[in-house]
């Protein structure tokens, strides 16, 4: 049997549909400019998982790919970013502070649910002074609205390359 009968034929990748760049470019340079003021001050890895598990929820699948593997460059170790969609299962893979902001990210991201519960932002700010705190949440809206972009526009995943878009 040859290399070419053991071929796997993937589906194919989906077009984009629009280039958010190129046609409002003012907006995504806003974009760019609120992401990088939203970082400032947090810790790289922490801000990645944050920004995987927002995506995780929001099937953004470009934002997976870049997040994940600029995850990957910044040092987070692959285990810890898969447990990361069953963080609540695999608590033990990640520090109280962590899970304080993963637990956040869940309640802005999922607002369908009414709210953000005082229980989970009184955890986190347990764990991040206000400053800390006003940026991570920062972190977690911007996400989201790269996540709409993403998933609307249908940016392919695949293509990142870490560090591409810092």
């Amino acid at each position: 049997m040859s290399n070419t009968d053991d071929a796997v034929a993937y589906a194919a990748e989906q077009p984009q549909r629009l280039d958010m760049a190129a046609l409002a470019p003012d907006v995504y340079k806003a974009m760019v400019r609120l992401d990088t003021a939203a970082r400032q001050g947090l810790d790289p890895k922490l801000y990645e998982l944050v920004k995987i598990r927002a995506s995780q929820i929001n099937h953004c699948a470009f934002c997976l790919d870049m997040h994940t593997k600029d995850a990957l460059a910044a040092g987070e170790s692959v285990e810890r970013i898969v447990q990361l969609s069953a963080w609540e299962e695999s608590r033990h893979f990640y520090t109280e502070k962590e899970l304080a902001a993963i637990e956040l990210t869940e309640a802005v991201t999922v607002l369908t649910d009414g709210f953000v519960p005082d229980e989970v932002y009184d955890k986190a700010a347990e764990h991040f002074e206000e400053k800390k705190l006003a940026q991570l949440i920062a972190a977690i809206t911007v996400i989201n609205a790269w996540n709409r972009f993403g998933v609307t526009c249908r940016l392919p995943p695949g293509h990142y390359q870490p560090g591409q878009h810092a």
